[in-house]
């Protein structure tokens, strides 16, 4: 963000978004329908839901997917007109594919190791 880099800023936004879904948890589909208004819970953070603690191979896979989708969608844009967006996706994909190169080499070698 520092570095003013647009290419970099949305495609590590979309990728922590993408990071924040996968935490989630998926909701019973009863819980959602019965129960009586006077029954439903109250107070800030009642609907709270814990969020599921991704591995390290999780999160280096929803990155990898991330960037492959990219990949993807520019390699459909084949029209002269997308020519700018296409370019685009595979900046950002370079982006994600170069963040894991160099932080994700293997295990023990990600930040915040020794």
């Amino acid at each position: 963000m520092r570095a003013r880099d647009k290419t970099a800023v949305s495609a590590l936004r979309a990728t922590l978004a993408a990071l924040d879904n996968a935490e989630a948890v998926p909701v019973d589909e009863a819980a959602l329908r019965g129960g009586a208004f006077e029954q439903s819970p109250v107070g800030a953070g009642a609907t709270e839901a814990p969020r599921r603690e991704l591995s390290e191979r999780c999160m280096i896979d929803v990155v990898r997917a991330e960037a492959t989708e990219r990949l993807e969608v520019a390699a459909q844009l084949t029209a002269p007109a997308h020519a700018d967006r296409a370019a685009q996706l595979r900046a950002e994909a370079a982006v994600l594919l170069h963040f894991l190169d160099s932080a994700w080499t293997g295990p023990g070698t990600g930040p915040g190791t020794t």
